[in-house]
């Protein structure tokens, strides 16, 4: 735990609570774990202090549900109290797994109904939880976050929306365009990422990996996913490059222009292990191309790395690729809900965020900056050094 020092010296801001709607139960029993754990030898002696009543729980989640009617129509409910408490709500909207019966058919809940179940939860919890959070790890309807023509503009008015239900804070990963925020620039908005939690879920599945300017590149796919791409070359110490999009703007497939060749904009990656940074595999067809691209040009290892790993159209293209050892390995979040056919590839690892997202909720419960928990570059910077050092003495 970071920072114990600053922790210990602040008084909390509420007693705490956490709601993990059931598309975040998973990650959120994970979440509550930690939490659990980090409590138990912190301030033991002042667990009888009104001031810190709640302090320290077997669990912090609270008993909260969304049942549904037989019409489909649904309400919030809290099964215990949550007046007066720092309450944080986790919620996944792209969990597709969950289902509920309407009209006698089984219906999968789509981004929009879970989104609806979290307002519910909020209603549940207005005038009555001292304080109301959101954990929204993909921010809901973020691939729409920006205006071209005559259509909506989702995910600025579901920001809008939630701020004036009463939630004061958002924290979401690796928002699609963190400019969003500024649809409501006098409400906090936190948002992630968790390059710490890749790089090491790499360097365990990789153990002769050398990561520096003579052995590896991060590449952003698109001009989009620049700016991760260049940070996180900043960080571990090595050059970056990038794919255009050409896309054919005279003709729409599925409601966007096709891509007709991705061209690269880079350095020499000749024999070089190349780190592919994005934020969301969608269906996945322009990553894969990417890496092949990449191959091409006699790359020696290709990790693909993205916060969410959706796989909208299945593993077929990915095991066909992974056959033509086209890539490495894929390494996505556990901050979404990931489907059991994408964790039993051999291919496939998950990076653990859930201890992150327990040291954010503990340091914003006791109203401390959050850049407490953030990783600094020098750590990252140490870890690298440690397993350099032993692949060179490996290698000698």
């Amino acid at each position: 735990m970071p920072n114990l020092r600053v922790l210990e010296n602040a008084l909390p801001f509420a007693p705490l609570k956490v709601c993990a709607l059931d598309s975040a139960a998973k990650l959120g029993k994970s979440v509550d774990n930690y939490l659990v754990d980090f409590r138990k030898t912190l301030r033991t002696g002042l667990k009888t202090d009104p001031a810190f009543e709640g302090y320290a729980e077997p669990s912090f989640l609270i008993d909260a549900e969304c049942p549904r009617f037989g019409s489909g129509e649904g309400k919030g409910i809290f099964n215990e109290s949550v007046r007066g408490k720092d309450l944080f709500i986790l919620v996944d909207v792209c969990n597709s797994s969950i289902t509920y019966s309407m009209n006698g058919y089984i219906n999968h809940k789509s981004p929009d109904d879970h989104y609806q179940d979290l307002k519910r939860i909020i209603q549940a919890a207005t005038g009555k939880a001292k304080r109301i959070n959101v954990i929204m790890p993909y921010l809901y309807e973020g691939r729409q976050h920006k205006r071209n023509g005559r259509e909506s503009l989702d995910c600025a008015y579901a920001l809008e929306e939630l701020y004036s239900m009463g939630v004061e804070n958002i924290i979401t990963f690796d928002a699609h365009d963190p400019r969003v925020q500024n649809a409501a620039p006098l409400s906090g908005f936190d948002n992630f990422s968790a390059y710490y939690q890749f790089l090491k879920t790499l360097l365990e599945g990789e153990e002769d990996m050398i990561i520096d300017k003579d052995h590896t590149v991060v590449i952003s796919p698109d001009e989009g996913a620049l700016d991760r791409a260049v940070y996180f070359a900043s960080v571990l110490g090595v050059d970056a490059g990038m794919f255009y999009k050409r896309r054919d703007y005279s003709k729409m497939v599925n409601g966007k222009n096709p891509i007709v060749a991705h061209e690269f904009l880079g350095d020499n990656i000749d024999g070089k292990d190349v780190i592919i940074v994005d934020d969301i595999i969608s269906s996945g067809e322009s990553i894969l191309d990417t890496a092949k691209q990449i191959k091409e040009k006699n790359a020696k290892r290709i990790f693909i790395m993205a916060t969410f790993g959706q796989f909208t159209n299945g593993m077929d293209a990915f095991d066909k690729a992974y056959e033509q050892c086209i890539f490495d390995k894929i390494i996505t979040t556990n901050l979404i809900y990931t489907k059991p056919e994408v964790k039993s590839k051999s291919y496939y690892l998950e990076a653990d965020v859930s201890k992150f997202i327990a040291q954010i909720i503990d340091f914003m419960n006791h109203d401390l900056s959050i850049g407490n928990v953030i990783t600094s570059t020098e750590k990252i910077h140490e870890v690298l050094d440690r397993y350099n050092e032993r692949q060179k003495f490996e290698l000698m």
